[in-house]
């Protein structure tokens, strides 16, 4: 059973994801309307020389006020978002939980707090196919003349740590060899949906057993069904 405390700090990471939510649909908003005057920077747009672009568009009335409006709610959401962050930190600086997960590249405070919070206990769960099913991220089986086939995951688990965990896989991928040849992989003979959801899953297994053997990142890991393996230290990388 979570503590007060634990409860309530699941209410700060609920709230943290509806904010960036909302902070992107305002960025979309801003990119479509760059786009319509023929402005096309993706992330760029958010940089200094971007954002002066975006401000310096000549627009009829109504759309320039919603340019103004729509920035200034981005400047909220930014602050808000920032202040969140740092409480985020403040409250996984003290867990050593946290500190052992944030070894996996891709894996920042905002991640390894909810996993721990998420997961609470490790020994709860038997193996890592529990966990995983738990999450949600675990595909749908459908059987027919014999024939067993994997579907889309079932979406039954914790909303927050399903979406957290593939925000993070996709900053992984980029970084640990292993998981780049996944996605790789599963984008080339899939989509790039379905393979993010798979690194997703294949980083819970890690961090499961990060946890439950108390490895960090570049120790080797014995898991069940698979050899143990070391693997390298990460390098420097954005994290969520």
């Amino acid at each position: 059973m979570p503590s007060v405390e634990e409860r309530d700090l699941r209410q700060l990471l609920v709230h943290r994801m509806k904010l960036v939510r909302a902070r992107t649909q305002v960025k979309n908003q801003l990119q479509a309307l760059a786009i319509s005057q023929g402005v096309c920077r993706k992330r760029k747009l958010w940089s200094a020389q971007g954002r002066k672009e975006l401000e310096s568009l000549a627009l009829l009335p109504w759309a320039a006020r919603r340019r103004q409006e729509l920035l200034a709610w981005l400047d909220r959401l930014d602050a808000q978002v920032g202040e969140l962050d740092r409480a985020v930190e403040e409250a996984g600086r003290e867990r050593e939980e946290v500190a052992l997960l944030r070894t996996h590249p891709g894996v920042g405070g905002v991640v390894a707090l909810a996993f721990v919070l998420t997961v609470g206990p490790v020994e709860r769960f038997p193996n890592s196919r529990k966990l995983v099913s738990y999450l949600g991220l675990n595909p749908r089986e459908h059987s027919s003349g014999g024939r067993q086939r994997l579907g889309a995951i079932s979406k039954q688990g914790n909303t927050l740590m399903r979406w957290l965990l593939v925000e993070a896989a996709q900053t992984a991928a980029r970084f640990d060899p292993e998981l780049r040849r996944t996605y790789q992989r599963l984008k080339m003979r899939r989509s790039s949906g379905v393979a993010k959801v798979a690194v997703a899953r294949r980083l819970a297994v890690r961090l499961f057993w990060m946890l439950r053997t108390r490895h960090h990142y570049a120790q080797p890991v014995r898991m069940s069904g698979s050899p143990s393996r070391g693997v390298v230290p990460p390098r420097a990388g954005s994290s969520v």
